[in-house]
């Protein structure tokens, strides 16, 4: 057998593994086996690719294995999952910028001059030059580096204008490639990865960050094209049409439209006009656990918060004395919580809580008026009930999970500070809310200690 067609053979399996193991993430109970299945996948076609092209020696691909198995064992041990979301659009950018440089390399040394190959360089080029910068601008407002949105008037024609231009010097350089052309069309690109973000508030990135793996998804598919390798090119299009469909969830959960996401149509994460006035009932520990106690049925809504705290742990050990004492134990998980999608079920996931005690927004919804107990660890803007009651706020119309319909809400915060979009929340002062101040690690052990 050649060794085309061993690749091929090789490409064709990696293809289904990538199917299969895309099938297996839309589940957390397969999620972990739908990634190993798409690592290994992946890890057997470069290293088919590698060797069997006579690119580099084994010497080279052993080297290239330790030292990536030695990065990504160091970023799966030491990353926090609270900064997870930064290390997935920082992964976004590295994405971009590899799809920008085989963009820019395949034109240099490639002697074809026809405009199928110079367009499909030069759309491998855009995508990765926008996906590379906005993504650095996402990971930059996520890590909390930058903190304000930019936007001004006339933003939307300045953004037209920035995508005729490219689209012009694109169509130029299809026509005669020179040189220069294709500069104006990188710097173009990588301008407009920054305008595209830069306008984005805080409560919107979750959005972002799924609207940029998509762009990476696909400026792997470009770079597929490139190089005329069909495993990169189903690889590509799995990720970015897979991303897209995500975005589309996301947009809904956030009542956005998807023709704003790509024109940056967001809120800026204002806040909301109306000032919000009243007192709250703080609560302690001892009071709290007799509320926990004579509970028949609690449901536990992780956010952030949660994440920061370190205490997904000790909820899942307080959910566990809670079922020991006969009480119903559910967790309403919001498309959106924490800061990437997915956030929380992987943090509870790691936590071992069980994937049947994951309940989504709408199955929670109509059943929160039966609820004796809503346990909110973190969360702020998931649980607002101003996207429901105020139409000035900046996220009125965007679905949240009603804790407010709970019988009784307790809410586990550090002090009354606003979430990430900025927002107040009038939760914090209804008469169904009880304040339990302090970090949520410390507070959830300190009612498992109770309930011992």
């Amino acid at each position: 057998m050649s060794n085309s067609l061993i690749i091929n053979l090789i490409y064709v399996l990696s293809s289904f593994l990538f199917i299969v193991g895309l099938k297996n993430l839309s589940s957390p109970a397969t999620a972990r086996k739908g990634n190993l299945m798409s690592s290994i996948a992946m890890f057997t076609a470069v290293v088919a690719t590698l060797y069997m092209n006579e690119i580099i020696s084994w010497k080279f691909i052993l080297i290239s294995i330790l030292a990536g198995s030695i990065v990504g064992g160091l970023m799966a041990r030491l990353v926090a999952m609270t900064a997870m979301p930064e290390m997935v659009a920082l992964l976004n950018g590295f994405g971009g910028l590899a799809s920008l440089l085989v963009g820019i390399g395949a034109f240099f040394q490639s002697t074809q001059t026809s405009a199928f190959f110079l367009g499909v360089v030069v759309f491998s080029i855009i995508i990765g030059g926008v996906t590379l910068t906005g993504s650095i601008l996402a990971w930059a407002k996520l890590r909390g580096i930058i903190q304000k949105t930019l936007s001004y008037p006339g933003q939307q024609v300045i953004n037209g204008a920035f995508l005729f231009g490219i689209l012009f010097f694109s169509y130029q350089f299809t026509q005669n490639s020179h040189v220069d052309v294709l500069y104006y069309v990188i710097g173009i690109s990588l301008l407009m990865g920054f305008l595209v973000v830069a306008p984005i508030g805080g409560a919107d990135m979750p959005v972002v960050i799924s609207l940029l793996n998509s762009y990476s998804g696909i400026a792997a598919c470009s770079a597929g094209f490139v190089m005329n390798n069909n495993l990169l090119i189903v690889a590509g299009a799995l990720v970015g049409a897979s991303g897209i469909i995500l975005t589309q969830i996301m947009c809904k959960a956030m009542n956005r439209n998807l023709s704003h996401v790509l024109f940056s149509g967001f809120s800026s994460g204002k806040s909301a006009t109306k000032e919000i006035t009243g007192e709250v009932n703080p609560i302690n520990v001892e009071d709290t656990f007799l509320i926990l106690e004579a509970a028949a049925n609690v449901c536990i809504v992780p956010g952030y918060g949660m994440a920061v705290a370190q205490a997904q742990h000790a909820v899942r050990e307080l959910s566990e004395m809670l079922e020991d004492n006969g009480c119903e134990v559910s967790f309403a998980i919001h498309p959106v919580a924490g800061r990437m999608p997915g956030h929380m079920n992987v943090l509870l996931a790691e936590a071992n809580v069980p994937y049947e005690n994951l309940k989504e927004m709408d199955d929670v919804n109509p059943v929160m008026e039966n609820v004796d107990v809503c346990i909110v660890i973190g969360a702020n803007d998931v649980v607002n009930p101003a996207a429901r009651e105020e139409e000035s706020s900046p996220i009125y119309g965007m679905p949240v999970i009603n804790v407010d319909h709970a019988k009784t809400v307790l809410v586990l915060k550090r002090g009354m500070a606003s979430g990430f979009a900025g927002i107040q929340n009038p939760l914090f002062f209804k008469n169904n809310t009880r304040m339990l101040f302090g970090d949520a690690k410390s507070t959830v052990q300190e009612l498992v200690g109770e309930f011992k």
